[in-house]
């Protein structure tokens, strides 16, 4: 009843979640079932490939809620991306215990190559896996309410918010980067093990962490699709079309703002944990300033204020991505540039603008048939 409430009048939504049930259902019969040398065989890459474009499609809802509903377009979600992907990671570096390189119980490798004498205290607790998780959503969501409370606040909005989220996950980035935060520097934190006693490079973790990832985009599209069909939602675009009309009628809107930009960058922590598992590695390459603003364009290609475009978008962009540099990975970033400039010129609703553009001329065309 529920679901049928929140997907009513939402074709895309309907699209999308009947997809993810096919491919839920499908993508492990192909990669367990069949043998390697069977033609409908899904191989363990290309699962991992697409648990990982799962992952980058919860974190571009994240960015639409805020940005399509919100009307604030942060370039500093790949932060809270980041740091729900090194929660995550932090807890499998304790699962390695002894079996690493310098086969010290407690610290991981490259404390001991550092001449560290004992685990830092912010990384205690991180051998549970229930505090990983909390951990997961808490981290990346406080700084979020802590950066929220003074920049809402201020009243902050705008370019000058856009520069200034770009500006806390460029400096996270440099902070991750010294090797006397005790995150492994530049190099991060990899040669992950298992997870929850399970090996990680076994086909069977594999397909549940893409099961997983699958799953925690249909729950996060739906918790977003309920929060904008609420009340709060219909506040939250008023905020976006008319901040300070909606101010005067007498809302909190820095209150409001502040419950949604948090809520995204728990999402945001989520997708980067289930990320890291799968791809197996962390490092603050994902805190860079470039990679928050391709999260801008995939919701961009796929279309603003819609939450499936922005799925659509970011699979799209990756699939992209990944051909590109394979085989021409000089031109990525001019392909790349050039996509943005064409769906801002051409395409201001993205693919979801478009694919409601010809569902309207498509009825419009059978009316006409019909008329006698």
């Amino acid at each position: 009843m529920i679901l049928t409430r929140l997907l009513r009048d939402d074709r895309g939504g309907q699209i999308l979640l009947g997809s993810l049930l096919v491919l839920a259902l499908l993508a492990p019969v192909l990669n367990l079932a069949l043998p390697p040398d069977h033609p409908l065989h899904l191989s363990t890459y290309t699962l991992t490939l697409l648990g990982k474009y799962l992952c980058y499609a919860l974190l571009a809802v994240a960015v639409d809620l805020v940005w399509g509903y919100l009307g604030i377009l942060s370039l500093g979600h790949g932060a809270f991306f980041a740091l729900g992907g090194y929660a995550m990671g932090m807890y499998l570096m304790r699962q390695i215990g002894d079996r690493g390189v310098y086969g010290n119980p407690e610290l991981p490798d490259f404390m001991v190559f550092l001449n560290w004498s004992e685990l830092p205290w912010y990384w205690w607790g991180f051998d549970h896996f229930g505090f990983a998780l909390l951990m997961v959503g808490l981290i990346p969501g406080l700084l979020a309410f802590v950066f929220g409370w003074f920049a809402f606040r201020s009243r902050v909005t705008g370019v000058y918010l856009s520069i200034i989220t770009q500006a806390l996950t460029y400096a996270l980035m440099l902070a991750f980067f010294r090797n006397e935060m005790g995150f492994g520097g530049n190099n991060g934190l990899t040669d992950f093990k298992d997870l929850l006693g399970f090996d990680l490079q076994a086909d069977s973790t594999r397909v549940a962490l893409f099961l997983a990832s699958a799953l925690a985009l249909a729950l996060g599209y739906l918790a977003c699709r309920a929060l904008v069909l609420s009340k709060l939602g219909r506040v939250a675009m008023a905020i976006r079309d008319a901040e300070e009309r909606t101010r005067f009628t007498g809302y909190r809107v820095d209150r409001v703002m502040l419950w949604l930009f948090t809520f995204s960058a728990v999402l945001a922590g989520i997708a980067g944990a289930l990320y890291v598992p799968q791809v197996g590695i962390i490092n603050p390459g994902e805190f860079s300033p470039l990679f928050s603003i391709e999260i801008v364009i995939w919701v961009a290609v796929g279309g603003r204020a819609t939450l499936y475009g922005a799925v659509a978008g970011a699979l799209l962009v990756n699939y992209a991505k990944t051909w590109f540099t394979g085989a021409l990975p000089e031109v990525w970033l001019y392909a790349l540039g050039a996509l943005f400039v064409v769906v801002t010129l051409f395409l201001p609703q993205g693919i979801a603008g478009l694919g409601r553009g010809l569902g309207t001329w498509t009825r419009r065309g059978r009316r006409e048939e019909a008329r006698p």
